[in-house]
């Protein structure tokens, strides 16, 4: 880099975000500037937010910085850092500057011969034309770019006085009176995404944001106790997206539970670390709230308050109280820790509650001991989409009855299972089915018809080619290991060791039949069930 481009080291100061100067991507925080022993010059400590540094802030046993891992920080050249550049400058560059060689380049497809060929996007003038008159721009996507300051505050609403949405993803701003200077500039903003930008635990200075209705802070390290802080400054906010902030309480510092954000209808708190669902209480008065993400935290044990625990929860002149979760449609909880049947069966007493997220617990984990889909739809009475598919009536009839027999075939050895099934007497009522009583005269062919399942077979294993489609009748008693004999004869298995899968309608993926003691009932397996054939690899 020419000498004329350099930064001085009066650039950088401790705490200013920098990135490398050949690649925005790679982002960190100068925590020590300064000279090195046994190196000459001025060098940069840098915290290297990938963590792909050198060292952790100490050299030949001389510790210039703490860095957050062993091997996060390292020393750079100020000519190979840079400081970033402003919002303005970043808006020239993506909406007015021509393709580079090197983008140009990476433009082609590969032929038969797999040499390259160039590709040209029909109208791209017209496109790039209309991109670079600003005046027309309503959304702008700038991520990272290595923005760090707002550049003159006057002359971004002259430049984009119609933006609506603005994405700075992976930046370098931390300033929060940075960001209202832009946001003031820009009275049409509706939607923000701050992602990836280290933000600074310090609000003050940030102005109301009057028109946000999206704010996206994923990545930013911010904590409750800054959203709450939040909450003032966004009037009529309605989706606030936290993920990845590691947030584990909260903290309400006016009162023990939250109440404020009015108009809030979807709070993303994804990928955090909330052990306890009592935290999670604590949002069930934001009377607008429809849809909760708590996908990837370490929650074990939900419930549905009743009067006494909210009393618990609120102090003082909050003993009014409402309907919790009043509003709630859409709970998402994939990904975390919860393994009991009570946690399950609470989703019912959510007044509103149809869309449901359960994937990647233990409790819907057939592998591991879980529950199949056919059993969380009969147990859920309101859902309506569960694991992002939807839930069809005729889905829904079909599993209930299979859940009403598989509990009724349990109940035969162990009466008092009931106990564990509240919606059985319901279900079985509703669908009219009755129990099972044996004739002396039939007993035999009889019982034994009473209990059959025609199920599909379907072969798809690799090795063996595509075979038809079988349809057998088969006692509900059969067990995995049977079922896998009787399929290497249905099929003419030779030297091949069958894994079958049950695929379920509304289940992206099969599950697979791993316990060969199980029966077909204890696995979910009903009539026109589809069971598939693959081969041990």
């Amino acid at each position: 880099m020419q000498e004329s481009t350099e930064s001085s080291p009066d650039s950088f100061k401790l705490g200013q975000r920098v990135h490398s100067a050949n690649d925005p991507s790679r982002i960190g925080t100068v925590k020590y500037v300064g000279p090195v022993q046994g190196y000459p010059g001025t060098w940069v400590g840098v915290d290297w937010d990938n963590g792909e540094g050198k060292h952790d802030g100490s050299v030949n046993g001389v510790r210039y910085f703490q860095a957050k891992s062993e091997r996060s920080g390292s020393f750079v050249r100020t000519q190979n850092l840079s400081p970033g550049i402003s919002f303005l400058e970043a808006l020239h560059i993506r909406y007015k500057g021509e393709s580079t060689k090197e983008e140009e380049d990476e433009m082609y497809v590969l032929s038969a011969s797999n040499k390259r060929v160039s590709v040209e996007f029909v109208g791209k003038e017209k496109i790039q034309d209309k991109l670079s008159r600003f005046e027309e721009l309503k959304g702008a996507s700038l991520p990272y770019m290595g923005v760090s300051t707002p550049g003159n505050p006057s002359d971004i609403s002259s430049l984009v006085p119609n933006l609506k949405e603005l994405d700075l993803t992976g930046n370098l701003i931390s300033e929060w009176k940075d960001v209202g200077a832009m946001c003031e500039q820009l009275p049409g903003l509706t939607a923000l995404n701050l992602s990836h930008n280290l933000m600074s635990q310090n609000i003050t200075g940030l102005l109301q944001l009057k028109n946000i209705r999206v704010l996206v802070l994923n990545n930013t390290g911010i904590k409750w106790t800054q959203v709450e802080e939040l909450n003032h400054l966004l009037p009529v906010i309605e989706e606030l997206h936290l993920m990845g902030n590691g947030i584990s309480t909260i903290k309400s510092t006016s009162s023990s539970i939250v109440q404020e954000f009015g108009s809030l209808r979807l709070l993303n708190l994804e990928d955090n670390s909330i052990t306890e669902w009592n935290e999670i209480l604590k949002l069930s008065l934001l009377r607008s709230l429809e849809q909760l993400h708590l996908n990837k935290n370490s929650l074990k044990h939900i419930f549905y308050p009743d009067t006494d625990t909210m009393q618990n929860l609120l102090t003082g002149s909050e003993s009014n109280v409402q309907m919790p979760f009043q509003n709630l449609r859409c709970l998402l909880l994939g990904g975390n820790n919860i393994e009991d049947l009570a946690s399950i069966d609470s989703l019912n007493a959510f007044p509103k509650l149809v869309d449901i997220r359960l994937s990647e617990n233990p409790i819907a984990d057939t592998g591991r001991g879980g529950i199949p889909r056919f059993v969380l739809i009969a147990r859920l009475s309101k859902v309506e989409i569960l694991n992002g598919s939807e839930v069809s009536r005729r889905e829904r009839k079909d599993s209930e009855i299979r859940y009403v027999r598989l509990v009724m075939s349990k109940l035969h050895d162990n009466p008092d299972e009931i106990k564990e099934h509240p919606r059985f007497a319901e279900l079985k009522a509703y669908h009219g089915i009755e129990d099972e009583r044996p004739s002396v005269a039939t007993s035999g062919p009889q019982k034994m018809a009473s209990g059959l399942l025609s199920v599909n077979l379907k072969c798809v294993a690799a090795s063996i080619g595509e075979k038809p489609l079988l349809t057998k009748k088969l006692p509900a008693t059969t067990t995995v290991g049977k079922l896998k004999i009787l399929c290497e004869s249905f099929f003419k298995l030779k030297s091949i060791k069958p894994k079958l899968f049950l695929q379920e309608e509304g289940s992206p993926l099969p599950s697979l039949l791993d316990d060969e003691m199980a029966t077909l009932m204890d696995v979910g397996i009903g009539n026109e069930s589809t069971i598939l054939i693959d081969e041990e690899s």
